[in-house]
């Protein structure tokens, strides 16, 4: 049988972007997974999205590979990984013997953007950028609405649906004494000897999904961020070399009128012009200044009205691009004068020009 021309191959590409329309908020969720304790977007879905066919869609991602190396950008889901998410979401086969899928992460599904090229790859992205900002923005204006029972019904269900539960509750302030309440309230309904098997599980899992330890207690990562940079009064300085559109989303926490500098070497490429340029449209009254590097900087570190009477330095164990998915730790720094030597050099570097 005859293979159909590379020309001919071209046309059924142009004629599947043409027919994709633009992602929308209820396409999101219904395509979204939690696939290793990452929320996922499959490459046959965002093959979709960007109208490829999902062969020539990875054959994309595969000529840029470089952009996607390491599992918070994107994996292959195992032969069981696949199973299970087409029993668990009654998701149709990939055609027998096709090739296992490929998920992406939200860093990931950032670095396409890059990629993928044309007029529709660009207003679908910004569709992607906007429409998970409104997803997160709605939790966060949500969160309080969680009461007692809800919160009895997911400690209840902890043992078997663990993941599930803290996609529930992934940015609520005070979860451990919300869950400490609950139990103290039903002293007439259920025992604690009854659910301390649960609990004694719940707190097994605490420190693996996305919690920050922060002056002795842990919190959610997302919020110690968040509360972090709402106490600043002048200035914001994060230093970290790895950097994506989320840092700059919780530094928008600021009161307005503080000033924010991000130094870095923004290593992966993981920030772009045109996720700042969406960034400032939400924010416009965020501007942030970003400043090289220059490759002298191994930790990370937050600096809190630097140079001030109200300064604090904070030294972070992880990138804040990564609060509310891995577990991390932020110790203040209370000797603060030896380092302001190299902070100030920093802080007159060139300026860091985003891809």
């Amino acid at each position: 049988m005859a293979q159909p021309s590379s020309d001919s191959a071209s046309i059924k590409s142009d004629a599947i972007r043409a027919e994709a329309s633009l992602v929308d908020e209820d396409f999101v969720r219904e395509h979204t997974y939690v696939i290793r304790g990452q929320k996922v977007m499959l490459d046959r879905d965002l093959a979709a999205i960007y109208g490829y066919e999902t062969r020539r869609f990875n054959e994309q991602v595969k000529n840029n590979s470089e952009k996607f190396e390491g599992d918070d950008f994107m994996f292959q889901l195992t032969g069981e990984e696949a199973q299970n998410l087409m029993s668990k979401k009654s998701t149709s086969n990939w055609g027998g013997t096709r090739k296992l899928p490929y998920a992406f992460t939200e860093q990931g599904i950032y670095m396409l953007m890059t990629v993928l090229k044309g007029d529709l790859s660009i207003k679908q992205s910004r569709a992607l950028i906007r429409t998970f900002k409104k997803m997160k923005d709605y939790i966060i204006d949500h969160q309080s609405l969680l009461g007692e029972r809800e919160y009895l019904k997911l400690s209840l269900s902890v043992a078997d649906s663990f993941r599930e539960i803290m996609e529930l509750n992934a940015r609520h302030r005070e979860l451990d004494d919300k869950v400490a309440d609950v139990v103290d309230q039903l002293g007439q309904m259920i025992t604690k000897s009854d659910i301390s098997q649960i609990m004694m599980d719940f707190g097994n899992e605490f420190i693996r999904y996305g919690y920050g330890l922060f002056n002795g207690h842990f919190s959610l990562g997302d919020i110690v961020y968040e509360e972090l940079y709402e106490t600043a009064k002048y200035s914001i300085v994060v230093v970290d070399n790895y950097i994506s559109l989320k840092t700059l989303v919780l530094m928008a926490h600021a009161r307005e009128g503080v000033k924010l500098t991000v130094i870095s070497d923004n290593l992966r490429k993981g920030l772009h012009q045109l996720e700042y340029e969406d960034f400032l449209k939400d924010y416009p009254n965020r501007h942030v200044e970003f400043r090289r590097a220059m490759g002298r900087v191994h930790d990370r570190f937050m600096l809190i009205d630097y140079g001030t009477d109200a300064e604090c330095i904070y030294h972070c164990g992880g990138s804040s691009k990564d609060a509310g998915m891995r577990a991390t730790a932020i110790l203040r720094l209370f000797d603060t004068e030896p380092w302001h030597g190299f902070f100030d050099e920093l802080l007159a570097n060139p300026t860091l020009e985003l891809a």
